[in-house]
């Protein structure tokens, strides 16, 4: 009988974890919301309240990730996949293929130039290339960012206030870590980019249908978490140890 309490009890507070339930009810409201209330209330996976386009900056980087410019897209993922194959299945090397490609662009701009001017006619105009400083003070402070966030967050990791966080990351590397052994750090990046370029878009496209999916999922793990915090989390004596400090 003890045990029949004792389970029940453990499946009311998985309950109130997944649900989020307090102590206190509260009174019960009845709302009539409007369909488009109701439309703007379906899950969302990672809580996303705007559309992709805006979750990735609402820019030129977004119309790259989401192929609205299908010429600058298209460009961007075929030239990855050109260094993928030189660098990964040719054996090529960074310094030897840089060397290699303006030997052969200062060659064939010194032979054109030289051409024009045996049959009289006048020698091309060669474009001057520039870096625009804006942009890449941009790039940096935008990269200078994100590793600031990074730092903050692996603080706040160490520092052992967030239990599940720190489960989560561990879990993460793991998984990182196990990948690096079966490929090496430039078939990642190629893969991280071959991601970046089809999952948003694919995602966009058929939100509608990821998003029930997702929901499930969600609520799966949560369960799952709800059980291993009941069972083992809760059980860790952080509170005693505090204690023992103080």
């Amino acid at each position: 009988m003890a045990e029949e309490v004792k389970a029940e009890s453990l499946m009311e507070k998985i309950e109130d974890k997944i649900l989020g339930h307090h102590d206190s009810p509260a009174p019960e409201v009845v709302h009539h919301d409007s369909p488009r209330s109701m439309k703007d209330k379906v899950f969302r996976i990672f809580g996303r309240e705007r559309p992709v386009h805006h979750v990735f900056g609402g820019g030129k980087l977004a119309d790259i990730f989401l192929w609205r410019d299908k010429k600058l897209s298209g460009g961007i993922l075929g030239g990855a996949t050109v260094m993928w194959l030189l660098f990964e299945l040719l054996e090529y090397h960074l310094l030897t293929l840089v060397a290699h490609v303006l030997i052969a662009a200062i060659t064939a701009f010194f032979l054109w130039s030289n051409g024009l001017g045996f049959i009289n006619k006048s020698p091309p105009k060669i474009p001057e290339i520039q870096i625009p400083e804006k942009t890449l003070l941009q790039i940096v402070s935008a990269i200078t960012f994100e590793i600031n966030r990074a730092l903050v967050v692996i603080r706040d990791i160490a520092s052992g206030k967030d239990l599940k966080q720190f489960l989560s990351v561990i879990a993460g590397l793991w998984i990182v870590s196990i990948l690096g052994k079966s490929c090496n750090f430039l078939t990642l990046v190629y893969i991280a980019i071959v991601l970046l370029f089809s999952v948003p878009v694919f995602y966009e496209k058929y939100d509608h249908k990821i998003d029930p999916l997702a929901e499930k999922a969600m609520f799966e793990i949560k369960k799952q978490y709800a059980v291993f915090d009941a069972k083992v989390l809760s059980k860790i004596p952080r509170g005693a140890l505090k204690a023992k400090k103080i």
